[in-house]
């Protein structure tokens, strides 16, 4: 088909225009009788979104994502291309991508008038059929609809309300492409109002002028929930004439995992192994995060935070391999200490997490989720325990630390020193020998130095971070020690 040059081969052949909307439908029912996958790399929304996605195409809405950030919004709004014809004709020479069969356009129709059959026809591949445009307040009704050029209309002599005139905005060179604009909300009330006419009647109107164009463009939209964003909000005509808005979440755990080992820029992951207890802690971090009191729940925690925080932990890792000259090495979970500049940087605090300050809101985040690793791990949890309870190993661990003894463990130590530490607590190994049989030694020493972390939260065991190292000692010899 693409060897179809001239507009008179073209008619010969047995091309057929189609909207937009009409390639994209026509292409996802031929993937759905073809039983192929509709999004690559996106996960967690097969049986949510993608049914939502689907039935919007088959209906021919135009699409409005609704979501919290990170939740693929734009990344689906892009994988839409996929569903576009692989390539369409365009008259060659013009502005907008004119179907020589259906031009819109004055130029177009002149072109074809002069020229016939003869006319040149260039072919467009599906990728250059998309545009995106991130709504921010600075955005004019010109740049996204269009604006009439003086200088162009004083140096061919024509009229201000000839259309060769005009200096198209995005929309219009948008014609038969997808056209996404990010961040709806953030658009000025007076400029989502130039949106009306081309999403209903797809018409443009430029400084008093209305161009009759048929213009052929599939919008989709991408907004934070109205009551987060306070920068703005989608107004009610706007939303009326979107066809479809489609809820995104965040993704369970399996589905979070996938996306965190396949997003996660890491140069070498032989470095350390990616087991059972980082990974359930990663996860329970991010459960945490999503649930903390001192985090504003409205902002979101984005699955950027679970990519980042990945990275950190293979980054300690790598450091601690460079440290002491080695090949690998395990994950602690004092590398979650790691984490905390992502933590930081990828969360909004209310007042009390400001009050509290970022890095003890991180790491209480990650107590929280070492505590809840174990309660994973079927360990008896430690509100039960009565401190009287001498025969309990809780307790035995707690009692060898009020021999005013401390331990001090480093993310940067070699593994040996790191495992001789934890094993100089002798209660410690047999409480978790005794509770996990797996025979994994890094798995061992990770629950180990978890139960530490426990004990903190529930206030048996006192501890302090500084620069990597975390030290656990004994509250009451803390105390005394203070005074």
């Amino acid at each position: 088909m693409t060897d179809n040059k001239t507009l008179g081969a073209l008619r010969k052949s047995e091309y057929a225009s189609k909207t937009v909307k009409e390639e994209l439908r026509d292409n996802i029912i031929a993937k759905i009788r073809a039983n192929e996958p509709l999004f690559e790399g996106i996960h967690g929304y097969r049986d949510s979104v993608e049914p939502q996605i689907i039935r919007a195409i088959l209906a021919g809405h135009n699409i409005n994502f609704l979501g919290l950030r990170g939740q693929g919004k734009t990344r689906m709004a892009r994988q839409l291309v996929s569903f576009l014809d692989e390539y369409i004709p365009a008259i060659e020479g013009t502005e907008i991508m004119e179907d020589p069969l259906n031009p819109i356009t004055k130029e177009g129709r002149e072109i074809i008038e002069k020229l016939g059959d003869k006319t040149p026809i260039r072919w467009i591949h599906r990728s250059e059929r998309y545009f995106e445009k991130l709504a921010t307040p600075d955005v004019t009704i010109a740049d996204l609809v269009g604006d009439i050029d003086p200088v162009k209309a004083a140096n061919e002599k024509l009229n201000f309300s000839d259309e060769r005139v005009i200096n198209f905005g995005m929309i219009p060179r948008a014609h038969r492409c997808i056209f996404v604009i990010n961040e709806l909300p953030d658009l000025q009330p007076r400029i989502q109002v130039a949106l009306f006419n081309a999403l209903q009647e797809g018409d443009i109107q430029i400084r008093g002028f209305q161009l009759r164009m048929h213009l052929d463009t599939h919008f989709v939209f991408t907004a934070n929930p109205e009551d987060y964003t306070q920068r703005g909000s989608i107004i009610t005509p706007l939303k009326d004439r979107i066809g479809s808005q489609i809820l995104t979440h965040y993704p369970e755990r399996e589905a979070a995992e996938i996306i965190y080992a396949q997003e996660a820029k890491v140069k070498n992951t032989q470095i350390a192994r990616w087991s059972t207890g980082v990974a359930t802690t990663l996860h329970l971090l991010m459960e945490e995060a999503r649930q903390s009191t001192y985090i504003d729940q409205k902002s979101g925690v984005s699955v950027r935070l679970g990519i980042a925080a990945r990275e950190l932990l293979y980054a300690a890792a790598e450091e601690r391999c460079l440290l002491n000259d080695v090949q690998s090495t395990a994950f602690r979970p004092v590398d979650f200490l790691a984490v905390t500049p992502a933590i930081i940087g990828k969360v909004e605090l209310v007042y009390e997490g400001e009050q509290m300050g970022g890095l003890d809101v991180a790491e209480s985040l990650v107590s929280s989720a070492l505590h809840a690793l174990l309660e994973a791990n079927d360990f008896p949890a430690l509100d039960k325990i009565k401190s009287s309870d001498e025969a309990h190993p809780y307790n035995k661990i707690v009692r060898w630390f009020e021999s005013h003894r401390e331990i001090q463990l480093d993310s940067t130590s070699d593994d040996g020193i790191y495992r001789d530490t934890l094993d100089s607590i002798p209660a410690l190994g047999a409480l978790v020998d005794k509770l996990f049989t797996a025979d994994n030694k890094d798995e061992r020493y990770f629950l180990m130095e978890t139960v530490l972390w426990a004990l903190c939260f529930r206030n048996r065991l006192s501890r302090e971070s500084y620069d990597g190292k975390i030290t656990f000692f004994d509250t009451l010899s803390g105390y005394l020690n203070e005074e």
